[in-house]
């Protein structure tokens, strides 16, 4: 949104006039009330940066409120400030803002879009100069995407090592969709059980792995070397996975697969 305003300044006064026509925005970091401009309009009263009241004003201001901060709004001539006071009311309220107001009017339906952009303007102005009440959504954080690793030659020169969650195993990605567990792995004998008792997803997968390779498994200990396809599938045979893998596996530095592979 692009708004042209002229701006002009003075010891207690800072004011916008909106191009084409548009109106005027006088903020007066005073409350002495002979600094209104003497006309119709509307008013929004501050105590501290946070919205207290909203109301009409002809040039004089009578209000119990405590305010250290006026903000005068001169509408453009065709629009009813009654509508104009209403919809910062509703904005207002819907902030879980509770403030005081008069002489708000309804809003026909067929006013609503034109009173609700000209709000737009005024709050987008407001808020550079530090006076917000309307609700801002934040923007939501990009989930963070999923990292991807890439096999390299190098890698397969590289022993890596498991010595967690009751299980041991020494491990070479040796080729792209390779991962050698060295003959003597340690199998972890536990099976993680969820809260009703059963078996989850892990603990069946698993279960599928060791016996595809059953005749490689003693006592929970491989007799021969045992090939799988990912580090996915060596969390799971070794010690039913419910952790990144790519973290668990470390070379003899303590450097993770994670920290060799990531691109």
């Amino acid at each position: 949104m692009t708004i042209q305003a002229a701006l002009s300044l003075s010891k207690e006064t800072l004011t916008l006039q909106l191009a084409d026509h548009q109106g005027r925005i006088s903020i007066l970091y005073s409350t002495d009330k002979t600094l209104l401009a003497p006309e119709a309009s509307v008013y929004l009263l501050f105590k501290e940066q946070k919205l207290k009241a909203i109301g009409a004003t002809q040039g004089t201001l009578r209000t119990r409120i405590a305010y250290d901060t006026l903000i005068q709004i001169t509408p453009p001539w065709e629009m009813e400030q009654g509508y104009l006071i209403q919809r910062l009311v509703e904005t207002a309220e819907e902030s879980g803002l509770t403030i005081t107001s008069k002489d708000a009017k309804k809003i026909p339906a067929n006013h609503y879009p034109t009173v609700t952009a000209y709000q737009d303007t005024l709050l987008t102005l407001l808020e550079k100069f530090g006076f917000i009440f309307r609700k801002i959504e934040k923007p939501q954080k990009p989930k963070p995407t999923k990292a991807q690793h890439r096999w390299r030659k190098e890698v397969s020169t590289i022993e890596f090592f498991v010595d967690e969650f009751d299980s041991k195993a020494t491990v070479i990605w040796q080729k792209r969709n390779e991962m050698c567990i060295k003959k003597g792995a340690v199998l972890r004998q536990e099976i993680p059980l969820n809260k009703d008792g059963s078996i989850g997803l892990a603990g069946r997968f698993t279960k599928q792995l060791r016996e595809e390779h059953d005749d490689k498994i003693q006592d929970f200990v491989t007799t021969e070397d045992v090939i799988l396809k990912s580090v996915n599938e060596v969390g799971h045979f070794l010690y039913y996975a419910g952790t990144n893998s790519w973290l668990v596996l470390k070379d003899q530095d303590g450097k993770t697969i994670d920290e060799w592979t990531v691109v």
